[in-house]
């Protein structure tokens, strides 16, 4: 695929996804009413999507480095699709509740995939920008979710809003399993291999045990402050997944990914931040509607600002991490991020309300898109699903560790005090940020001779598969 298709299809996925979630969220009291459901069998319609998803995220990143990030992303569209049109035809919640765990085991293949068809697609150092346009657009579609969902749930019913995934997952789906692969040498300009390993057996054993763990840990975190059975299995799968990797000769989670310190740091800090930025946004709802008195409508336009401010940080958060480099942009932005959080927990009236979301939003975007970075353009191309599949594990377990915690300190009539302690974590994290990939002390000098070299490169003597992209990164 070309890079400009590649990155569409990328922008694609990852805001199908964003937004049919957020969609379902608003239309999920419709469906109840319609379908005679309880509200345990409409909270699986997400729960049974979240664990589905958790289950399968790096598996499915392997898959897609052994054959091909665009043949795993084409069938997962083209399959979420067809559980989203199986949805919309369900004869009642049951049919519901599977079909949307479908829909999970799909969008588990195709989110890792939007990730490592970008870094396949573009050379280390102009990464920033294709994935601070996928942020964006993930920002995009999560703000319009929630108003296009209750539009459509309102005037057509709550099935219309699983029909907005059919015609973008059909295109995108089919352009992605009818293109051709990409042929590039075995290596790139930086000696760093390109091709898809397929070196060793697939470990499916360390699959799923990695699966059983993190499907139980997400279970017994949506399900907190009850303890049931998926906690201890959660542990015993997890330690049995890490005694077996450390015996397999291919192993799910590849040294060459787990071992970077940049890139643990990277994950935990999305971890983190998504779990403060969710856990937060939950306590709110309540401090604005409950305590406040404010209106459902209301509440949702006091807290505009953070997507606005999200969408807007994508942008110049690949221009600082050009300028400024991975560790002091998102220690700048994680201490951005706690400060919003305080606001809102002390927040009087509506201005600092709005000023609590607007900075809320700004850090979390500014470290979605340079933690993201550090994943990505750290792992070697020929774990690129696997390092997808991380990012994308850390952003579903962040909220829902974010939201139980919330859910378990408003349980004591804690009042905004989540708020506060949702901060200090974001803070306590701040020691992480010294293992991210600090300014390269080469920037300067390779800007100036790229400027000098610019006879050189314009008599078309550069080689290699990225020799368009040998200039400045594009800003």
């Amino acid at each position: 695929m070309r890079r400009p298709l590649t990155l569409a299809s990328s922008v694609a996925g990852a805001a199908i996804v964003a937004l049919d979630g957020t969609a379902l969220t608003v239309a999920q009291p419709t469906l109840r009413h319609d379908l005679h459901a309880s509200v345990a069998q409409v909270q699986w319609t997400g729960t049974g999507y979240l664990v589905a998803v958790a289950a399968l995220l790096v598996f499915a990143g392997r898959l897609g480095d052994r054959y091909g990030h665009r043949r795993v992303f084409g069938i997962g569209m083209l399959g979420f699709g067809a559980a989203s049109a199986g949805i919309v035809a369900a004869p009642d919640v049951r049919w519901v509740i599977g079909l949307r765990v479908a829909q999970g085991v799909f969008g588990a293949l195709l989110q890792p995939a939007t990730l490592g068809m970008l870094r396949t697609a573009y050379p280390p150092d102009r990464l920033r920008t294709p994935i601070a346009v996928r942020t964006a657009a993930i920002g995009v579609a999560a703000a319009a979710g929630p108003l296009v969902g209750g539009a459509l749930a309102t005037e057509f019913g709550w099935r219309s809003v699983f029909l907005l995934n059919l015609a973008p997952t059909l295109l995108f789906g089919a352009l992605a399993l009818a293109s051709r692969e990409e042929r590039r040498p075995a290596t790139g300009t930086s000696g760093e291999k390109t091709r898809p390993s397929t070196a060793g057996p697939l470990d499916i054993p360390g699959a799923l045990l990695l699966g059983i763990s993190l499907a139980c840990l997400v279970h017994t975190l949506v399900t907190l402050p009850h303890l049931t059975w998926s906690a201890p299995a959660a542990l015993l799968a997890g330690a049995a997944f890490v005694r077996h990797e450390r015996r397999a000769p291919a192993p799910t989670l590849p040294a060459d990914v787990i071992g970077s310190p940049a890139v643990g740091a990277a994950l935990l800090l999305l971890v983190t931040v998504s779990a403060a930025l969710n856990g937060g946004l939950f306590a709110c709802v309540y401090v604005l509607q409950d305590g406040l008195g404010l209106t459902p409508l209301h509440s949702a336009l006091l807290a505009l600002p953070l997507p606005v401010l999200l969408i807007g940080a994508a942008p110049v958060s690949a221009v600082l991490l050009r300028r400024a480099g991975a560790r002091a942009t998102v220690t700048g932005a994680t201490v951005l991020l706690a400060a919003g959080l305080l606001v809102l927990a002390a927040a009087p009236g509506p201005v600092l309300f709005c000023a609590g979301f607007a900075l809320v939003g700004a850090g979390f975007g500014t470290v979605m898109v340079a933690a993201t970075h550090v994943v990505v353009r750290r792992a070697p191309v020929a774990s690129a699903g696997v390092a997808g599949g991380l990012q994308q594990t850390a952003m579903n377990v962040g909220p829902a560790l974010g939201v139980a915690a919330a859910t378990v300190l408003m349980g004591t009539g804690a009042g905004r005090s989540p708020l506060v302690l949702l901060a200090v974590a974001a803070l306590a994290a701040l020691p992480v940020c010294r293992a991210l990939p600090g300014r390269s002390p080469h920037v300067g000098a390779a800007a100036q001779a790229a400027k000098s070299d610019t006879p050189h490169t314009g008599h078309g003597r550069e080689t290699g598969p990225y020799a368009r992209s040998l200039g400045n990164d594009g800003h």
